[in-house]
């Protein structure tokens, strides 16, 4: 049995999850139905958005804020990481801009959440 915190929506729900039988996974404790796809998700594949920065060459600002477009399997957010630690961008940035594409073979991208105009 493991205890979980939906974070869905605002509400919050206190998960009580049965994994004994990933074929059969039970969740108590949620007000909606999303809690039992979240608790469910969670429990099998669990999956984050990774969130950085990425210094821009030729811009008016230093750095540019990205993030995954989608949330990426936990086990590869380190990977993704390092990935984005190589990553240099080139003035102007703008928000939605890729700047890694299928990152880590996840089959989501990169992208900026911020902008940088060129100098």
């Amino acid at each position: 049995m493991k205890e979980l915190i939906c974070i869905n929506c605002p509400l919050g729900c206190h998960l009580s999850v049965d994994d004994n039988d990933l074929a059969n996974i039970k969740v108590t404790g949620n007000t909606c139905p999303r809690g039992v796809t979240y608790a469910t998700s969670e429990v099998t594949a669990p999956k984050r958005m990774v969130t950085s920065s990425v210094p821009v060459k030729g811009g008016k600002v230093a750095r540019v804020s990205v993030k995954t477009s989608e949330p990426i399997p936990k086990e590869k957010i380190f990977d993704c990481l390092k990935v984005i630690k190589k990553v240099k961008a080139v003035a102007p940035v703008a928000i939605g801009d890729v700047l890694v594409a299928n990152v880590c073979g996840t089959d989501v991208n990169v992208i900026a959440t911020s902008q940088a105009a060129k100098l």
